[in-house]
């Protein structure tokens, strides 16, 4: 096995790599908070999508042939799942302060007005 000591980096090239790995919040809350809100959020569609499936299933023994089939098949393929709720990712460091550049300049002049 070929065991080499890592090559050491430049501050330049340290600098580099942590604009392009880190990563800033971009929904607007804290970041702290997603630790909380992703997996209520996530619970709140799995509950919002068994209720959905339940209600479909009471109204069952009401329903025609080919409205049965329907809905069965609707509840198989989990239907109400889809386009349901999505993490969304975070900006890179190199993304968020370009986004602070751009809204730097929008402020400035009006402020000097």
């Amino acid at each position: 096995m070929n065991s080499r000591p890592p090559r050491t980096r430049s501050p330049q090239e340290k600098k580099a790599l942590s604009f392009v790995r880190d990563r800033r919040n971009r929904y607007g809350e804290n970041d702290k908070s997603s630790r909380k809100a992703i997996p209520f959020r996530k619970a709140r569609e799995n509950r919002e999508s068994r209720r959905k499936t339940a209600q479909d299933l009471a109204l069952l023994p009401q329903l025609d042939e080919a409205a049965e089939a329907v809905v069965e098949s609707s509840v198989r393929q989990d239907v109400y799942r889809v386009g349901g709720w999505k993490k969304v990712s975070d900006y890179s460091l190199t993304d968020h302060l370009a986004m602070q550049r751009l809204l730097r300049a929008k402020r400035a002049p009006a402020s000097k007005a």
